[in-house]
């Protein structure tokens, strides 16, 4: 491996590792965290009992692979590879490396834009149903007593 190639492989390393993660940060789906155009606005309340909940994963890259994975998985694969061999074999070992490192990167983004999540279904007080899907930053059990704050089409349960 050449001086340049394992410097770019730690950095491509760690660029794939860091910023799905950040990206991930601003999308926030918490009961307890407000973008600040969601301050100081009214919110309906409704109160209600928790009947029921249930654990789920909550997909922040909307099912779409990421850019960052598949670009820098295949780049960190195709270094890799090309130092594997010479000549011609380096040039089929980076395009191989290239490829793994693409469906590599991938999982890896994919696992980190994923985060645990609640569906917490509700029965208002006056009788209606209603489910609410948002992180499990929160602990809820089915007869707590909660609010459903609602402002702009999205929803939060709270205690």
């Amino acid at each position: 491996m050449s001086k340049l190639t394992t410097p770019l492989i730690g950095f491509s390393l760690a660029a794939i590792l860091v910023l799905p993660g950040c990206a991930a940060i601003g999308n926030s789906d918490s009961a307890s965290v407000y973008q600040s155009s969601q301050a100081q606005r009214e919110q309906i309340v409704r109160m209600g009992t928790v009947e029921s909940v249930r654990p789920v994963t909550i997909d922040a890259s909307n099912g779409q692979p990421g850019v960052l994975g598949t670009v820098g998985g295949g780049a960190l694969g195709a270094i890799g590879g090309s130092a594997i061999g010479g000549g011609r074999g380096s040039i089929i070992t980076g395009i191989l490396g290239g490829i793994a490192g693409v469906v590599a990167g991938q999982a890896i983004e994919n696992r980190a834009s994923q985060r645990p999540g609640l569906e917490i279904t509700v029965r208002l007080d006056n009788g209606e149903l209603r489910a609410v899907t948002q992180s499990a930053d929160e602990s809820f059990r089915p007869g707590d007593r909660v609010r459903l704050l609602t402002s702009g089409g999205i929803t939060r349960v709270t205690h």
